[in-house]
């Protein structure tokens, strides 16, 4: 017999399944219980509520463990590239070698965007915040592949996948060159996927960017290490919106949204406004922390600490070795990365933010590494969500492949009012 947990309510008991992942996580399934009991869970911002079964990621924040599909973060760092990464969370297997040099090929054979599209971006102002772009731009993408707004067998997927993944570089890019009244820059079927994204950023009419092998290195494990973590804020927006029925472009559009938020995809640019204090104000790292401790007008320390990881976010690590590998390769000196080493170093010594579980998060080193490869601030966010896509479809995919998959339309306990008169205008 299953193993149920027992819960009384009103001197009436109900049993609630128990659900264990492969992992060992326990759950209990309350999805009968709202029918049963009348009364519904409350949990506010869903800390505590796993509101799918997922196979794509696994994280275990106390012990700082982040897998994709069952592998380890530290063994694709090392050895993949973001494309077969893509396919592995899309797919759930790593691509044999003749499906990597096909979805490598698809890749490359879309990288250009209609030329129609083109024309879209003229209703934007000079200066219009990149990811506002971004999304409105992949919402547009939809209309220019109508054959993928409707997916039943998997090769249809594959392509519309392709498409995506390739042509969201291409929209980023042309959403920077806009924002800053610069020539668009068409993509090369010579370059690969992170040094072509680099060419369309970068490059002009007189001088191309030939992109360093080592800065492209290192943005290739900034979007790995982006391409999925589980069922965050922007991720659990695209399952929301797909159970719907919404197409993949629609759906991977209101992740951009939700990621634009400055305590999810914006938190790296925080990291980086809150070392350039620290810098100009002149102030030692040591003395900011303490100011930290103290609650000193509200100073937080940023890029520490984390909703799920409470050790440290493997991702970190590796980000804070690409970024001196760049700086090294590049021959730059950056104080704001000395200055966040110096405030690392000092607060995983310091008892208050050790006791507190307050360690480097991947947002930290992030932000550092996407400065000196020299991505500007308002397109910090953009880059985690060309990495995030392919998590982003991954999820659309397991959604739209689940046969129960049913609209989400969470609960609530309502405490406004009871009930109330229309008042006439007059009588107000």
């Amino acid at each position: 017999m299953a193993e149920v947990a027992k819960l009384e309510l009103n001197g009436k008991t109900y049993e609630l399944p128990v659900v264990v992942g492969t992992e060992g996580q326990i759950g209990l399934d309350i999805s009968r219980f709202y029918k049963e009991s009348g009364a519904v869970m409350l949990d506010d911002g869903y800390g505590n509520t796993a509101s799918c079964k997922s196979a794509i990621t696994y994280i275990d924040g106390d012990k700082g463990i982040l897998r994709y599909r069952g592998i380890p973060i530290e063994q694709l760092a090392e050895k993949s590239t973001f494309v077969e990464t893509a396919w592995l969370v899309i797919w759930g297997r790593l691509p044999t070698p003749e499906e990597a040099a096909h979805f490598s090929e698809q890749l490359t054979l879309n990288a250009a965007i209609h030329e129609d599209l083109r024309h879209h971006y003229e209703g934007f102002p000079t200066g219009a915040p990149p990811m506002a772009i971004l999304s409105a731009m992949i919402n547009a993408l939809s209309c220019y592949h109508g054959d993928y707004l409707s997916i039943d067998e998997e090769s249809k997927l594959e392509a519309a996948a392709a498409r995506l993944i390739s042509q969201v570089r291409t929209l980023a890019a042309a959403s920077y060159r806009k924002s800053i009244g610069a020539p668009m820059n068409y993509p090369r079927r010579n370059f690969k996927y992170c040094e072509n994204f680099l060419h369309m950023m970068f490059s002009n009419p007189y001088d191309d960017y030939i992109p360093d092998p080592v800065v492209a290195r290192a943005l290739n494990l900034f979007l790995i290490l982006h391409a999925d973590h589980e069922q965050n804020c922007s991720t659990s927006t695209v399952r929301m919106v797909a159970s719907s029925g919404a197409n993949l472009f629609t759906s991977c559009a209101s992740g951009v949204s939700a990621l634009w938020g400055p305590l999810h995809g914006g938190a790296n640019v925080a990291v980086i406004e809150m070392l350039k204090h620290i810098g100009e104000s002149g102030m030692r790292p040591k003395e900011f922390l303490e100011k930290v401790k103290n609650k000193e007008n509200h100073i937080r320390l940023m890029g520490f600490g984390h909703r799920v990881y409470k050790n440290f976010d493997p991702r970190s690590k590796i980000l804070r070795q690409a970024a001196n590998d760049v700086l090294a390769k590049l021959h730059k000196n950056d104080e704001l990365l000395d200055i966040a080493q110096e405030l690392s170093e000092l607060a995983l010594r310091d008892d208050y933010f050790v006791e507190r579980k307050l360690y480097p998060n991947v947002d930290f080193y992030s932000g550092t590494l996407l400065r000196a490869i020299g991505i500007p601030v308002d397109m910090f966010t953009v880059l985690f969500a060309i990495g995030r896509i392919p998590g982003w479809i991954a999820h659309w995919r397991e959604n739209h492949s689940n046969p129960h998959s049913k609209i989400n339309r969470p609960r609530q306990i309502y405490i406004g009012k009871t009930e109330n008169d229309y008042v006439p205008r007059d009588k107000r």
